[in-house]
């Protein structure tokens, strides 16, 4: 993840890291401005269409489009913006969920074995599961059209979380916790598998693919018809122009597209990994 000072508008400005969407859609922004300028040439310099022309009003039909693309992709960047921010809430979740299992079971094991164990296990479930979530097999898990042959002991966040409650049954069995013990900690162990879940939830179910292809062939339709309305009353600085907007409009899908997966290693993407390091020195703190 990116560190920032949101105050700072310099750096905003005048910084440009390897994310940037300038850096990825530069080369479609010169090919642009290129189709731009040709069309502008053809229209003013070759063929000598005038302000009475009727191809002048196609701005009309912009102006139009404008407010429809704008509604598209302010709920496209919402919609990954807010998994982005549940996978934030999920991962928090996690974070007190180990902290409070280790608490209660720094209270509730004498043993230094079983207290080893669980220092070894509860900080082990949290990388475990971020190199889960990594795996780029995780996010095809639902693709009909992909046969991964994946065999179900091999997820091992699962393997993981299996190991820890028969270690709590056999601390149960041998008495070394009551049946109300068993009962306090068994909600953490659950809480385990409800985030993986959630968290895979947001993995392997991208936007759906109709209407994420429908946003960028809007973008780029819309985007090649504006030399054709506009090179009259702009000429030449038509090419700038056409070439902003799709940068305007094309970054924000990119943004999008990036954030919708926070589980990547993108700038941008959550420090889950960071986050894993964290419960594990908390984890070593408390049991």
């Amino acid at each position: 993840m990116i560190s920032y000072n949101t105050k700072d508008w310099l750096t905003f400005i005048f910084r440009f890291h390897k994310s940037d969407t300038v850096r990825q859609l530069f080369p479609l922004m010169i090919a642009i401005g290129i189709y731009s300028g040709i069309v502008g040439y053809l229209e003013v310099g070759y063929l000598g269409i005038d302000n009475n022309h009727y191809i002048k009003n196609i701005p009309l039909m912009h102006g139009i489009l404008g407010f429809v693309i704008s509604l598209l992709l302010v709920f496209r960047t919402n919609t990954a913006y807010d998994r982005w921010w549940e996978a934030r809430k999920l991962w928090g979740g996690l974070v007190n969920n180990s902290r409070n299992f280790a608490i209660k079971l720094s209270a509730i094991l004498k043993d230094e074995n079983d207290r080893k164990f669980f220092r070894k296990f509860i900080p082990g479930y949290a990388s475990i599961l971020y190199k889960h979530l990594n795996n780029s097999d995780t996010a095809k898990q639902l693709f009909d059209d992909v046969d991964l042959e994946l065999d179900h002991h091999k997820h091992k966040p699962n393997q993981i979380k299996r190991m820890m409650y028969h270690k709590i049954n056999d601390l149960y069995e041998s008495k070394k916790i009551t049946g109300d013990q068993l009962i306090i900690l068994n909600n953490e162990l659950v809480a385990f598998t409800d985030i993986c879940g959630a968290c895979e939830r947001i993995k392997n179910t991208p936007i759906p693919y109709s209407y994420s292809a429908f946003i960028k062939k809007f973008i780029f339709f819309y985007t090649m018809t504006l030399p054709f309305g506009y090179s009259l009353s702009l000429g030449y600085y038509v090419v700038p122009v056409v070439v902003f907007i799709f940068y305007v409009l094309a970054s924000l899908e990119l943004i999008a597209e990036e954030i919708e997966d926070p589980f990547g290693d993108d700038e941008n993407d959550l420090p889950i990994k960071k986050i894993s390091e964290n419960i594990k020195k908390h984890v070593e703190e408390l049991i």
